[in-house]
């Protein structure tokens, strides 16, 4: 590491990667209740992962399946006046939209204003279907593809976190 970078405040990375930077990271993870952060600068990249704790989650009429506890209740996938949903589908199920940061998810664009889907709207692949607000950020989630929306995991204004179900497309 020369003059430079320690002037610079870059991490020592002479033979690997700093590990006072990596348990500044997880200490960080930890203290904010975040799943993972990511650091690059320049062709040095960190990502820190914490392991959330698993639940036993079971749907009437199957086998106990194995939930991260972050994941939304079942009583959290019903809209008002929807039939309440069966529970959350399986983490590879192609309809699934998750949230692509940790954030607050709006189901509409204004307080007064109606939301942008509810269960049984019908949408077009990329068609503005949630909002996620990080760092003060509104950032669309557009439906991945076309079909009904026929579960929704959020309410508005609700905290999500990354990789969380928000809603399902059939």
């Amino acid at each position: 590491m020369s003059k430079d970078d320690v002037a610079s405040g870059k991490p020592a990375v002479s033979g690997g990667i700093d590990p006072v930077l990596v348990e500044k990271l997880a200490e960080i993870v930890s203290r904010l209740s975040l799943t993972e952060i990511e650091i690059e600068h320049n062709d040095l990249r960190i990502k820190v992962k914490r392991a959330l704790p698993v639940q036993h989650v079971t749907v009437a009429g199957a086998a106990p399946v194995a939930a991260p506890a972050a994941a939304p209740s079942p009583s959290m996938s019903m809209s008002p006046g929807a039939p309440p949903a069966t529970g959350i589908p399986a983490a590879d199920h192609p309809g699934l939209v998750k949230s692509p940061m940790v954030g607050t998810a709006f189901r509409r664009p204004s307080p007064d204003a109606k939301p942008f889907v509810e269960i049984g709207s019908s949408v077009q692949a990329g068609e503005k279907v949630l909002l996620v607000e990080a760092m003060k950020t509104f950032n669309d989630i557009v439906a991945p593809r076309s079909g009904t929306v026929t579960a929704i995991f959020v309410e508005d204004g609700q905290p999500v976190e990354y990789g969380q179900p928000l809603l399902t497309i059939e």
